[in-house]
């Protein structure tokens, strides 16, 4: 994060500044990190260096201020749009700190008094614009372990107030930061080594020390160590609130709504490592988007609340059989009853982000409409009770059970508050009447005032006889007489003149002015006791925060229940069977491809006696597709959807396993072969007997007979060592025979039919090898010119049959072997032909290694030009 410091010029003569320019020098003093925007009037102003940065990053014109000490650059942005601006700021690497009048104007003796009431940055926005209703933003904390786990995390999300802490191994920490994917994290002395997309923000290394951190815990529950499991955690937790009391320049009084931190096993979820879920595009595509995705094709909730629980369910799948079987209970319920489902989903739609709304209640910030928010959405409480008042499955009934009706709050809210208030709290309309007797005898005071003076037009024009009188009201001068001037002369004696305008005269009587003070005292008194009766409310709502919190958990999850029950409907989906010995599905689909894909074509998949699986098969055939919708489908029944699939019957898994797709991180020095290298070291290390792997390609990245070993040495060691469930698309062929040799292995291809020249790709997969790749016909569907692809047939007709093999049949490596050794066969005295067969060897090695599936056309293109002039250039 970027922060602009004290302007230097003001440092250079501090002591000459005007006391407006000296508050702002102290604010971005002592805010050094982050550009200080300073409420004066209805803008927020920055000055000096912080203008030439706003104006240059928002675009915004730069203009001059001039003073007593001098002249200085200054840019504004308007207050009622700053939301906008702080985003692109937040966007460019700063941290923005927002100082407003803390004073009102007409009270302050000299410069009115602004303090910084908030550090918004990327994890910590709280601005509705800046956040995605349906999504959680999170700010981390780690700290390293002391003795037991590596480290220990945090998260928070200060919008809604969920807080939870794990700790564990460096992996089992680094899969939990991709899971939850934070805005930004703080980071302790001791916690190293850790790959976080989110920006990290240096934080102040005391916070994390252990004495500092359980005092911070301490303000927040009552036993603070025990709730963590170790030091490190408590360390996490108790820097993080530190942090978060520090953006929003609070005390404990601002984060009341954080009261209840969830300490969680990472062993009690399903592990989804960063590349998992990429790779089976639970969260985005593989181009970094939300389209096409699994958790786009789930949510159909019916509320912001229930589209994050989605998210944190299939962040999460479960590992207990017992309580992935009450979800699908509960969904199998609402699949049968309709009617059940419907009235239900048809209340969820009247709830409101009652997480968010709760958290601006809590920090004095929410207004008359939230209150209101807040009561419709605890007014479908009681009807979501009685729609599901019949339900038979443990998860509903005891979620109907748990669900507070709230009649306290509902009820305090509905007397209190008007049905439509104002947006401003502070200038009447929102108490209603009969909540309060005093403020009803002010509003009286102030109603019968303002029938009086209505009704006092109408007899002054009858006293003075002129009927063009008016009786008006203006902000400046208060109630008016207002007669024109060729009446002037009929102005009754007890007139007297209040403002003269160009056309008329102005007048009050003095009973008149007696009424105004009357009404204006009245309309001050009430709208200051309507606003200190608001803020009773407000506080007393902001009291039963942990029970509104609880209430909204529960509509959440209902909302996800309810909703995986509608997809299942509307998708055909089935109940898996869980628990059981190997993963059995029939006519499995893939959930995301099948919705843009309407001539899908299912697959059936048996890994039980025969935990592994070698799949090959032409490219564009499937096999990529198939393995992830195994995968998908795992994870699904363990999130406790029903899946794509006329039947399943699955192992509970611990860990999905993906190396698939080819990707460099240049910027960290890791080339396409050593990013799958580390990948799949993660994977032989880490893997069990309860996992899913996926492997496509592996060893694809470097030489063929590398390539072709390290896939053996895989398929081998997985097979006997770590024995877990395992998918291998590979176009290493020579693998089939590995496959047939190994007792708990076979063989599935995908099949391609040809005619003529054409080719045609079935989807479906089969038992046995396949015959061969098609790589060729590829290229040539995929638009690489005739001459290529024709020479390219001609390469490799000539290569098979110089190989004396079925064409397209056979290892490259194999084939290689074959040509060498029958170039060596000719003998001495066939020199020349022997040196010809080594270079047809290393024409036939350069060809067969171009790996056409992941090359553009160009590339294509010109690699078998090259090999076409070493050819011609031989004859």
């Amino acid at each position: 994060m970027q922060g602009t410091g004290p302007p230097a010029k003001m440092a250079e003569r501090r002591e000459e500044l005007t006391p407006m320019m000296r508050q702002y020098f102290e604010l971005c003093s002592e805010y050094e990190d982050a550009l200080v925007l300073f409420q004066v009037g209805d803008f927020y102003e920055a000055f000096c260096e912080a203008a030439e940065v706003a104006a240059r990053r928002l675009e915004i014109t730069l203009t001059s201020r001039e003073d007593s000490s001098g002249e200085y650059p200054m840019a504004g942005i308007p207050i009622d749009n700053a939301a906008s601006y702080v985003e692109t700021l937040l966007s460019a690497g700063y941290r923005v700190a927002i100082a407003d009048q803390v004073q009102e104007p007409e009270e302050a003796t000299g410069v009115v008094d602004r303090a910084v009431t908030r550090v918004v940055t990327p994890g910590t926005v709280l601005d509705d614009e800046l956040l995605s209703a349906g999504s959680n933003t999170y700010v981390a904390s780690l700290a390293g372990g002391e003795s037991g786990p590596d480290a220990a995390v945090a998260f928070v999300d200060v919008s809604t107030g969920e807080f939870r802490v794990t700790s564990g191994p460096h992996g089992t920490v680094q899969d939990e930061l991709d899971r939850f994917r934070p805005a930004e994290y703080v980071a302790g002395p001791d916690a190293e080594g850790f790959d976080v997309e989110g920006m990290h923000t240096p934080f102040e290394a005391d916070a994390f020390g252990r004495e500092s951190a359980c005092e911070r815990l301490g303000a927040y529950v009552s036993n603070p160590e025990a709730v963590v499991e170790n030091g490190a955690e408590l360390r996490a937790c108790g820097a993080l609130l530190a942090y978060a009391e520090y953006t929003q320049s609070a005390d404990r009084g601002g984060l009341e709504y954080i009261s209840r931190v969830t300490r969680y096993d990472t062993r009690e979820g399903m592990r989804l490592d960063r590349t998992a879920l990429r790779s089976l595009e639970v969260f985005e595509n593989r181009e970094g988007g939300d389209d096409h995705t699994l958790v786009g094709v789930l949510d159909d909730t019916a509320c912001a609340l229930g589209r994050r629980e989605l998210v944190h369910w299939l962040r999460r799948p479960l590992v207990d059989a017992g309580a992935i079987e009450r979800r699908l209970d509960a969904v199998e319920e609402l699949t049968r009853r309709s009617l059940v489902r419907e009235e239900v989903r048809e209340g969820l739609r009247e709830v409101y982000d009652i997480e968010r709304l709760i958290a601006r209640v809590s920090r004095g910030r929410a207004n008359a409409r939230d209150l209101r928010s807040l009561k419709t959405t605890l007014d479908a409480v009681p009807l979501l009770r009685e729609a599901l008042a019949d339900c038979e499955s443990d998860a509903l009934a005891e979620r109907r059970a748990a669900l507070d009706e709230m009649d306290d709050v509902r009820g305090l809210i509905g007397r209190a508050i008007v049905d439509e208030p104002p947006i401003e709290v502070t200038e009447g309309g929102v108490i209603r009447e009969g909540y309060d007797d005093g403020l009803d005898e002010l509003r009286e005071t102030e109603r019968e005032g303002r029938e009086w003076v209505a009704d006092l037009e109408e007899a002054e024009r009858e006293r003075t006889g002129i009927d063009s009188l008016k009786v008006g009201y203006n902000e400046v001068h208060g109630y008016y007489i207002e007669v024109t001037n060729p009446n002037l002369d009929r102005v009754p004696d007890d007139y007297t003149r209040r403002q003269t305008l160009k056309n008329s005269e102005r007048f009050y009587t003095p009973e008149l002015k007696s009424r105004e003070d009357e009404i204006l005292g009245a309309t001050e008194r009430a709208d200051s006791r309507e606003y200190e009766l608001f803020r009773e409310v407000r506080d007393a709502v902001a009291a039963e925060a942990d029970r509104i919190q609880r209430v909204a958990e529960l509509l959440a999850e209902l909302d996800v229940l309810a909703t995986l029950a509608a997809v299942a409907v509307d998708r055909n989906y089935s109940r898996p069977a869980l628990g059981a010995e190997g993963i059995t599905i029939e006519a499995g689909r893939h959930p995301v491809v099948e919705t843009t894909e309407p001539t899908f074509v299912p697959n059936d998949t048996d890994l039980t006696d025969e935990r592994f699986a070698v799949v090959t098969g032409p490219n564009m055939s499937g096999k990529s597709t198939y393995m992830r919708q195994v995968a998908l489908v795992c994870l699904l029944a363990q999130t406790g959807s029903f899946v794509p699939a006329d039947d399943a019957a699955l192992s509970v898994l611990d860990r999905i396993f993906t190396r698939v797709g080819a990707s460099d991180d240049i910027a960290g020095g890791r080339s396409t072969f050593m990013r799958e290298m580390t990948e799949l070291t993660e994977i032989l290390h880490s893997a069990t007997e309860d996992s899913l792997v996926l492997l496509d390609e592996v060893g694809r990245g470097t030489s063929t007979a590398d390539g072709r070993a390290l896939a053996r040495a895989v398929t081998e060691f997985v097979h006997d060592e770590v024995g877990a469930f395992t998918l291998f698309a590979t176009h290493f062929h020579g693998l089939t025979d590995v496959a047939a040799e190994l007792p708990r292995a076979r063989n599935l291809h995908f099949t391609a039919d040809r005619s003529g020249e054409a080719v045609s790709f079935v989807h479906s997969v089969v038992e046995g090898p396949a015959s061969g790749s098609y790589g060729v016909d590829v290229a040539r569907l995929a638009g690489v010119p005739d001459r290529v692809t024709d020479r390219a047939r001609e390469l490799l007709d000539g290569d098979d049959a110089a190989a004396g093999a079925t064409p397209g049949q056979d290892d490259h490596a194999d084939r290689t072997r074959l040509t060498n050794g029958h170039a060596a066969g000719n003998g001495d005295g066939e020199a020349a032909t022997a040196e010809g067969g080594a270079d047809d060897a290393d024409i036939e090695r350069a060809l067969l290694e171009a790996d056409i599936a992941r090359m553009t056309p160009l590339e294509a293109l010109n690699r078998l030009d090259e090999l076409q002039r070493r050819v011609e250039e031989r004859q």
